[in-house]
């Protein structure tokens, strides 16, 4: 937690003004029983009228004061959190965003989402009160114990006891809770995860019929949950009633010692008032302590959550390499071999093949075969674990990965867009693309008349997530995307399942017809779509069952010509 306290640094008037104004607020609300005390030996009891107005106009300025001073505390405060909130969360999505796919794939979405949201939300809350609070409150109490000083030594013991025993209290229940409130936030990661699959898969649920036992697992979860918060809720809440019990007994030892005072003489009326309401002060304060307690315990615990997964440095180191070499053999596999962390097998097995620059290589293979895995080596989003994976005659462990992915233009097998305009989502492929140019792409991914169909063309708003536009509408547009960059290299992983053949058909060959086509890789079931390819590889389970063109593969690879007669040949 102490570490991401470095963000506060722009905030440093803030966090120093904040507390000072606090501090004036609360010296001025110190004077208040001296004031009173004043009022009732002097005003009162000596009938003087005009002292008394005197003393509740100085009470009037008193408090304006105060409150303004309280005011402005409480602007310093709320503008450093926020600002330190800000950027905090921006720190922690960068780093997120250089995170590794192996190591979201590790850490899990439901914990990224719950540190950047809800353990943020808390920090923030914690450093605003720890602002606001921090310094006032011990300030008001032991202030309050050293005024009562002033007033009787004999009376300001009991102050004494009642502090120390606050203290003890106060520092048991936190130091108990601060590692559940951690383990709370952890069963929060679960729960979110529930709810995100619920969210995404309810079509599929509902189609199995599987609601009752979904609404069972998330159920169980969220009652164990429940119950860990109830059982640390229960002792953090013994904070209030234990600092109430030991302050009203105190104030009642302390008016019932102050009676036989007065009676002697030894002290007046108004300095048992002020006694009194300086006991008032201490225990106001110290339940805003308690509170205030209790936020910094929650806050420290998401803080040291948030600090974990920013210091987390990706497993994917970096290359130096920016510049490319334009060589014949574009894409080369060496005996590449790959495995998802925790797998105790390899998700492809000594992969070899090379495509030249300007070829159409197609992937081919059932499902869980190892398509996906192997296309997604190319831009470098897994790393291999054995053998390599050469562009342009270098490795692609040596290239920047900023420099290696611009050259790639990728269409995901979920196609997913943005909300926002059309015009915004063409440019996540170039930030700079004009019209004309977004108007190519959209010509060569056979989307043009589905930007032409919609009100505004390319200022048309997409809803979150293309949910107003089909399946193949949104294909179109996340090719057209891939395309608006002129990638070097292109990758199609199954971009082109919700397309009729005649559209796919027309796709391709556009593609083919571009001015310096690039290197492109189109994963697909469908034998349509890859047997005009220049190189097909035929994948099984990881292994490559073989590679060649289309005739080749027809006559030498069993699996290819299975999966061709399953979809072409008919019964006779």
């Amino acid at each position: 937690m102490r570490k991401l306290l470095v963000y506060l640094n722009d905030y440093k008037k803030e966090t120093i003004l904040g507390p000072l104004f606090k501090l004036l607020e609360a010296s001025f609300e110190l004077m208040v029983p001296l004031v009173i005390a004043a009022m009732i030996d002097k005003g009162i009891a000596g009938g003087d009228k005009g002292y008394v107005i005197r003393m509740c106009l100085i009470l009037i300025l008193l408090c304006f004061v105060g409150f303004v001073s309280a005011v402005t505390a409480q602007f310093f405060a709320a503008k450093a959190a926020a600002g330190f909130a800000k950027k905090t969360k921006k720190a922690l999505f960068d780093n997120i965003q250089k995170l590794s796919f192996a190591d979201m794939d590790r850490i899990g979405n439901a914990a990224m989402i719950t540190r950047m949201t809800s353990d943020m939300n808390q920090v923030q809350q914690g450093v605003n009160m720890t602002i606001r609070l921090l310094l006032r409150s011990p300030f008001v109490v032991f202030g309050a114990l050293v005024m009562a000083f002033t007033i009787d030594a004999r009376q300001a013991g009991i102050f004494a006891v009642t502090i120390a025993l606050l203290f003890i209290v106060v520092v048991s229940i936190t130091a108990w809770s601060i590692p559940r409130y951690e383990k709370i936030q952890g069963g929060l990661d679960v729960l979110l995860r529930y709810t995100r699959e619920n969210h995404t898969g309810v079509r599929v649920i509902r189609a199995f019929g599987l609601e009752e036992e979904e609404k069972d697992k998330f159920n169980k979860q969220n009652n164990v949950l429940m119950g860990m918060q109830k059982f640390v809720g229960g002792v953090t809440a013994l904070m209030n009633p234990l600092t109430y019990a030991i302050l009203n007994l105190s104030i009642a030892y302390l008016i019932y010692k102050g009676a036989f005072l007065v009676d002697s003489g030894e002290l007046t009326q108004g300095q048992v008032v002020a006694l009194y309401n300086y006991m008032t002060q201490i225990l106001v304060e110290l339940i805003k302590l308690a509170n205030l307690v209790l936020t910094m315990t929650k806050a420290v615990a998401s803080g040291n959550r948030v600090q974990e997964l920013m210091e987390l440095k990706s497993s994917m180191a970096d290359g130096t390499v920016t510049t490319f070499e334009k060589t014949a053999e574009h894409v080369v596999f060496n005996g590449v071999s790959m495995r998802y962390e925790g797998d105790s097998e390899d998700s492809l097995e000594n992969i070899s093949f090379s495509a030249k620059r300007g070829e159409r290589i197609g992937v081919i293979g059932g499902t869980g075969s190892g398509k996906s895995s192997l296309i997604n080596l190319i831009p470098r989003f897994y790393d291999v674990r054995d053998g390599s994976v050469v562009i342009d005659g270098k490795n692609v462990k040596e290239y920047s990965l900023e420099a290696l992915r611009e050259r790639i233009g990728i269409v995901p097998q979920k196609a997913v867009l943005f909300h926002g305009t059309i015009r915004d989502n063409m440019k996540w492929g170039k930030a700079d693309a004009t019209d004309k140019e977004i108007e190519e792409a959209l010509i060569i991914a056979q989307a043009k008349e589905v930007v032409d169909g919609k009100e505004g063309g390319l200022d048309f708003m997409v809803a979150q997530g293309g949910k107003n536009f089909s399946g193949g509408q949104k294909q179109r547009l996340t090719i057209a995307r891939a395309l608006v960059r002129k990638p070097e290299i292109l990758i199609l992983d199954d971009s082109a399942s919700a397309l009729d053949y005649l559209t796919d058909k027309n796709l391709r060959a556009a593609i083919a017809e571009m001015e310096n086509p690039p290197t492109t890789f189109i994963v697909s079931q469908r034998t349509s779509a890859v047997m005009g390819c220049d190189k097909i590889v035929v994948l099984d389970n990881g292994v490559v069952a073989g590679i060649g063109s289309h005739e080749q593969l027809l006559e030498n690879c069993d699996l290819y010509k299975e999966i061709y007669d399953s979809q072409f040949k008919k019964e006779a």
